[in-house]
């Protein structure tokens, strides 16, 4: 992986940034890259807030952060995952009573105050207070002794998608934050920016923004960022295919001249030409899938993999392990080095290298 590009990401986002504060979002052992060297980068970087998803994450970078503010966002009332948290001054996010009464008791036993923050459900569907229940989201800031509410947010669900959702949600949260605010509370910092929403809408960072994809480059709108996340694989295979002769499974591509191949040894398995986000079968979403589709065809789009600096079409179906590429125009011999595009995330059976 290049850390040159992370720490390129990294300084474009701060200066995006400005005064707000930034959570780097390490969610998914540091998004496939690994906790501890994702962290050290953001810290060397100037950025002191991290956010999580696992105890086993916030241990790491605890580890080797003291000061490091780490907030988990997935909500618990589970007893031996609170007490990990509060050894490790953990701030902890509070979904409902039930999770505000756990952590209150707990903290009350051991005569700790546990800092939270609220969650506030705008539309997402997983965790958070409903909007309505100001009285339960106030109950939280005043009636649990062993808690000190720090902070306050909510998440977009279609940010990369959808503008007037986003700013139908962002007006639910602001209704809240308004009475919490009639009613004398302090609501500390409040946030509801993921990476997307943070690059397109500066007016929404309000006290912080929770920064994920961005860290890698890979977001869905136009942002001056580099794209983190290569995968090189050495050719262990070259020959010729004769003309109307095929390769992969069901036989998708056929030669239409003799074409020089290469065979490499990484396929789907691997994360190479997997992609996230087709598990939704609205009719809307079909047909949008089935417009790109379409248009993938109408601009005969193809994947490529990079080899001794030329472009080379992937040929046919990509393999469980193996990949097929066309390197008739290409200088190329067994045994060099071919890159490949992989989402981190996705990166199974190889050994991540910072460099």
């Amino acid at each position: 992986m290049e850390t040159a590009a992370v720490r390129y990401n990294l300084d474009k986002l701060l200066a995006l940034a400005g005064k707000t504060p930034l959570w780097a979002v390490l969610k998914g052992n540091g998004y496939g890259l690994g906790v501890g060297p994702m962290a050290r980068l953001c810290w060397d970087a100037g950025i002191r807030r991290f956010a999580v998803t696992e105890v086993a994450e916030a241990l790491e970078i605890r580890g080797a952060f003291a000061q490091a503010e780490i907030l988990m966002l997935r909500p618990t009332a589970d007893p031996e995952e609170l007490q990990q948290m509060l050894d490790l001054d953990v701030i902890a996010t509070i979904s409902c009573s039930a999770e505000a009464a756990a952590l209150n008791s707990l903290a009350l036993q051991r005569g700790a105050v546990a800092e939270v923050h609220v969650k506030v459900d705008t539309g997402m569907g997983r965790y958070g207070f409903m909007p309505h229940e100001t009285e339960k989201i106030l109950s939280v800031y005043r009636h649990n002794d062993h808690l000190a509410v720090t902070g306050i947010y909510t998440h977009f669900h279609s940010a990369f998608c959808n503008e007037n959702s986003v700013f139908a949600q962002a007006e639910t949260f602001k209704k809240v934050l308004s009475a919490l605010t009639a009613a004398g509370v302090e609501t500390g910092m409040v946030h509801c920016c993921n990476s997307t929403a943070f690059l397109r809408w500066p007016e929404l960072h309000m006290g912080g923004a929770r920064i994920g994809s961005a860290l890698l480059g890979r977001v869905l709108v136009k942002a001056d960022l580099r794209r983190v996340g290569r995968c090189e694989a050495t050719v262990d295979e070259i020959r010729w295919l004769p003309t109307g002769h095929s390769t992969g499974y069901g036989a998708a591509w056929k030669a239409k001249r003799p074409t020089r191949i290469a065979v490499l040894p990484v396929g789907w398995y691997h994360g190479f030409a997997v992609s996230y986000g087709d598990d939704i079968f609205r009719v809307r979403d079909c047909v949008r899938a089935m417009v790109r589709a379409f248009l993938n065809i109408l601009r005969r789009k193809k994947l490529y993999v990079s080899i001794n600096g030329t472009l080379c079409p992937v040929l046919g179906h990509v393999g469980m392990l193996h990949t097929v590429c066309d390197i008739t125009n290409a200088t190329c011999s067994v045994g060099d080095t071919a890159i490949l595009d992989i989402n981190p995330l996705q990166v199974r059976g190889m050994d991540i290298v910072f460099r």
